[in-house]
């Protein structure tokens, strides 16, 4: 079973919309996070070692990565789904976004 690690800034649309979205998927173990420090549950070494696949909302949020975990940033293999902040918790377009971007690194 794969691990994924959802990040987006602050931790309230896009990265728990994506966990929700794939919590009960039997192919993959989920988790969310934010790279922010006003982030809700913010990024942490532990769980970016726990993580098969880092999947990052912009490619901002895989720089700070890289800024904030020089050690290890190098061996995550963080891919970035490109989904604007645009969105609310579990809304509609937003949830179309996540699936139509995650499920082609699924196959």
């Amino acid at each position: 079973m794969t691990r994924l690690l959802f990040l987006c800034s602050r931790n309230q649309w896009r990265s728990p919309t994506a966990e929700a979205v794939y919590q009960n998927d039997p192919r993959v173990e989920v988790r969310s996070a934010g790279v922010s420090a006003s982030a809700r549950q913010r990024v942490t070494e532990k769980l970016l070692l726990w993580a098969d696949r880092v999947l990052v909302m912009e490619h901002e949020h895989k720089r700070r990565l890289r800024d904030q975990f020089p050690a290890i940033a190098h061996d995550l293999r963080i891919d970035v789904l490109d989904i604007p902040d645009d969105y609310p918790f579990m809304h509609p377009e937003l949830v179309a976004l996540i699936r139509e971007r995650v499920e082609p690194l699924l196959a």
